[in-house]
């Protein structure tokens, strides 16, 4: 490691924040590097913020790769509210009872009962050993208590996610901090002769999630610096969180990812004082369903369904859906695509994926 050598001032000795985000494709790695321990015993601690300026549903582990030895305390935090609150994701430690005053345990020690539950682990906290560079927020393990070791059972996972609104925002967030508490030691105590020794480098830190529509959106673009979903199903917003203006005829609700694999699109339908002679035209007031427009003035609705633009299903109207019914509304558009991230960090590049 550069040492003495680090120079923020000097482009040839620096290693900025972007460094963090840049291609990993070649050797060396380049890494962002801390200010070293010089002004021991104050605490060195750095923060690292990661902002989308868009709400963020994250679909695969946080990786953090370190150049230096991985940090004896670490916190990983989660904002919903663009960086106004902060709420702990993890902790990590060489103790955690000394360190968090917390029994140290593993995603394998969770179940589905206490999924949410916010653990301190030790497992990636150990010092300068060899292939020791990694720390982990686990997000697939987590999913596995749902959908099966392998992921198979995604019906499953997908039910929980729309039926309970404490799981959906445990995977969401608008912002990352990790918060670099106490470098790596190595050893029981600090060597005060080479305080230079003792530092945080990262080369890589990657982010795997979606943007949140809803599931009222197929595509999420970064338009004029931010990221924006392009709505579907009559939806506005910037996550696609309510039904546009004379389409209020009944209240928004998010899309749903069941029946698999099309899932619920759940349009926001006309208001019924929005409603003139062309309630139908083939072209921006389709029929849903099935449904076949009469003369701009009426949809002609399947056995199934019915409303105005055949939105709804006959059963429900007499109670009588079941889940053996057969009968299930098709969306517009696949539950969700999986999107790069960009870090507003400085000015760091998108995030690898």
């Amino acid at each position: 490691m550069c040492n003495n050598e680090c120079d923020a001032s000097t482009p040839e000795l620096a290693h900025p924040p972007e460094l963090m985000f840049d291609f990993e494709g070649r050797h060396p790695s380049t890494f962002w590097q801390s200010a070293t321990w010089k002004e021991y015993p104050k605490p060195l601690q750095v923060n690292i913020t990661l902002s989308w300026s868009k709400t963020i549903e994250l679909t695969d582990n946080i990786v953090i790769t370190f150049e230096s030895g991985r940090p004896d305390q670490m916190i990983l935090e989660k904002s919903l509210d663009y960086g106004r609150t902060w709420q702990p994701y993890q902790y990590y430690a060489t103790d955690c009872l000394d360190a968090f005053h917390m029994d140290p345990k593993s995603v394998k020690d969770l179940s589905q009962h206490t999924v949410l539950e916010i653990i301190c682990t030790e497992e990636y906290s150990t010092g300068y050993m060899t292939n020791s560079k990694i720390i982990h927020f686990e997000i697939k393990d987590r999913f596995a208590f749902f959908a099966g070791p392998w992921l198979r059972n995604m019906a499953s996972l997908y039910g929980q996610l729309d039926t309970t609104k404490k799981l959906r925002d445990f995977f969401t967030v608008t912002d990352l901090r990790i918060r670099l508490l106490r470098p790596a030691v190595g050893e029981i105590f600090v060597d005060e002769l080479h305080l230079a020794r003792y530092f945080y480098a990262i080369s890589d830190i990657k982010v795997h999630g979606r943007c949140k529509c809803n599931l009222h959106a197929t595509v999420c673009v970064y338009d004029n610096s931010k990221l924006t979903c392009e709505c579907e199903h009559n939806t506005t917003g910037p996550d696609c969180g309510k039904c546009k203006k004379n389409y209020q005829g009944r209240p928004w609700s998010p899309g749903s990812y069941l029946p698999i694999p099309k899932g619920t699109a759940n349009t926001c339908i006309p208001s019924i004082s929005s409603i003139g002679t062309n309630v139908c035209d083939n072209e921006l007031l389709h029929c849903q369903n099935g449904g076949t427009c009469h003369n701009n003035v009426r949809c002609l609705c399947p056995a199934a369904y019915t409303g105005i633009l055949c939105e709804k299903l006959r059963c429900e109207e007499s109670g009588s859906c079941g889940s053996d019914s057969g009968q299930g509304a098709p969306s517009r558009g696949s539950p969700a695509l999986l999107l790069p991230l960009a870090a507003l960090l400085g000015t760091a590049g998108p995030l690898a994926i």
